[in-house]
């Protein structure tokens, strides 16, 4: 009672393409692969930023002005 059926899926897959339609379910579909896409790049640069900052040394202000005084 509390499962269901392969059969209560297919049901509601197409009360949802019969509402929806073919094309904007494309759409939607589409919309949501450019998301999770952008996403991905947005994380590896990110990833990417944070590899290049661990890789460039760091001077501290303090460090700077005591060597230009000498």
């Amino acid at each position: 009672m509390g499962s269901f059926s392969i059969w209560h899926w297919l049901i509601v897959l197409v009360i949802v393409l019969v509402i929806f339609g073919t094309k904007k379910l494309r759409n939607i579909g589409g919309d949501l692969g450019g998301a999770v896409k952008n996403f991905k790049e947005a994380m590896k640069e990110g990833e990417a930023g944070r590899l290049e900052e661990q890789k460039a040394p760091h001077t501290m202000e303090g460090e700077v002005k005591e060597k230009t005084r000498v």
